[in-house]
């Protein structure tokens, strides 16, 4: 059986966990960190060479903002919301002391399908998880109602043809996070045979 030249890399990927965003803290990558974890997460596959995906830094109190823009829309939404619920969006941001947003920038009716593009911005998610976790820091990847709703779109600056893939929340890791049970490839595997 060969063995791989990269073993670091493999332990990388075998080792990947997310760090729960309520468990990340301060500090957060210098610039110079983010750029070169974004400059790692950008050597996905990408059909086409589009490059259909970019990125928005959220830090400091641009995290409270959201979360205030948050709070609101969910009132919006839902009169009748409690407060818990509200107070919940309103501190979505606040732990991790940086959420990158990965911005789906969809080129519609190209011939690289939209579907393709989207795994690929998807693809970029993943990468930054293991960029930051290659540099010790914790990541979490983030979408919930927020990631999908048109009027947080339109206050973070998106275009019509973009869409939210993730938030990816990013700091130290105040603890260890656990193992989990993770799914058996061999189980996962079947051989396909012409009829």
């Amino acid at each position: 059986m060969p063995t791989p030249t990269t073993p670091d890399l493999l332990r990388a990927l075998d080792e990947r966990r997310s760090v729960p965003s309520k468990q990340l803290g301060e500090p957060a990558p210098s610039d110079e960190v983010l750029l070169q974890m974004l400059r790692s997460a950008s050597r996905v596959p990408d059909h086409g060479k589009l490059a259909p995906f970019r990125f928005i830094r959220i830090q400091g109190d641009a995290r409270r903002q959201l979360g205030d823009i948050l709070a609101a829309r969910t009132e919006e939404l839902d009169p009748e919301a409690g407060t818990v619920a509200i107070e919940k969006d309103r501190n979505r941001f606040n732990s991790a002391p940086l959420v990158i947003v990965v911005v789906a920038s969809l080129i519609p009716e190209h011939k690289v399908p939209e579907d393709e593009q989207w795994m690929t911005a998807g693809s970029v998610c993943f990468a930054l998880l293991v960029a930051a976790q290659a540099f010790g820091f914790g990541a979490q990847w983030l979408t919930g109602w927020a990631a999908y709703d048109g009027l947080v779109a339109q206050r973070l600056g998106l275009a019509e043809t973009e869409r939210v893939a993730g938030f990816i929340h990013i700091g130290t890791p105040k603890l260890a996070a656990p193992e989990r049970e993770r799914p058996d490839p061999a189980r996962l595997l079947s051989d396909w045979t012409p009829a």
